[in-house]
């Protein structure tokens, strides 16, 4: 049986983001930006982040680490570690890069990548979303999608352990 190969082209760390985000500004690319855990990828994230690429030319998406989502969501998270979260996101054609970050928001990863577009879920106000400050200060925009009702992460683990 072949092994998942873990890298992919749209994984980026530091150095190739920063490259990447100078050619895509070159060519004059509208930016967006959106993160989260992503701990079990489902439809309503699948709906969302499309609807986000449609906001400009180019996605990319801050993935939280195993550690940060452990922090933030408990013990026994991530379901699925850091480096597959982020294959499944990147295999997916509307997202253009992918960038893990380690601390509990990605506040320093959207002061370094200065998104045209800040994108979170219709869950948020625009002013309590992390980054708010920064990407208003230069001018960028501020966007929310609404949410796939039925589809949360937590819910799908709570029904799947109904079961077991």
């Amino acid at each position: 049986m072949k092994k998942l190969q873990l890298s992919h082209s749209k994984i980026l760390s530091g150095e190739e983001l920063l490259r990447t985000l100078a050619l895509w500004r070159f060519k004059e690319d509208t930016i967006v930006f959106s993160n989260g855990c992503f701990d079990i990828i489902h439809p309503g994230h699948v709906e969302y982040l499309s609807k986000a690429r449609d906001l400009g030319t180019r996605l990319i998406i801050g993935l939280n680490s195993d550690a940060s989502v452990t922090r933030l969501k408990g013990e026994g998270r991530p379901v699925i570690n850091q480096h597959y979260r982020a294959l499944m996101l990147a295999s997916l054609h509307f997202v253009d890069a992918v960038v893990l970050f380690d601390e509990d928001t990605p506040y320093n990863l959207i002061a370094e990548v200065k998104p045209d577009i800040l994108v979170k879920g219709a869950d948020y106000k625009p002013e309590e979303i992390v980054g708010y400050d920064i990407v208003t200060a230069y001018g960028g925009h501020i966007e929310t999608i609404a949410l796939v009702d039925g589809f949360s992460t937590t819910d799908m683990i709570g029904k799947i352990k109904k079961y077991f």
